[in-house]
Formats: structure tokens, C-alpha cells, sequence
């Protein structure tokens, strides 16, 4: 008895957790806002005909 209930509410759980995902509750809109703060990106350097001063 007590397995067919802890199905029972995991089912419901379930099926909350579903519709929760489709209705948009876990978009994330505040991470994009702030993600050009955090932007760790590495820029390349082009050496090849700056720093070449050849008398």
C-alpha cells in the first residue's frame, strides 16, 4: 500500500514538474543581463607586423 502511494504522489510530482517546464518557469532572464560582465573571453594578439621594427 505504501508503494502505490509514493508512486502516486511521484506521478503528481511529475507531471507538476512537466507543466512547470512548459509554462516557462525555469527560463533564466536575469543570467543574459549580466553575462557581458562575467565575459572571461581571451583575445588574441596578432604579433606578426607590430612589433617587427627592423633596422
Amino acid at each position: 500500500m505504501l508503494i502505490i502511494a509514493s508512486l502516486f504522489i511521484a506521478i503528481i510530482f511529475f507531471i507538476l514538474f512537466i507543466k512547470s517546464v512548459k509554462s516557462g518557469q525555469y527560463d533564466d532572464v536575469y543570467t543574459p543581463s549580466v553575462r557581458m560582465l562575467f565575459d572571461d573571453e581571451l583575445v588574441k594578439v596578432d604579433n606578426t607586423d607590430k612589433n617587427n621594427t627592423k633596422p
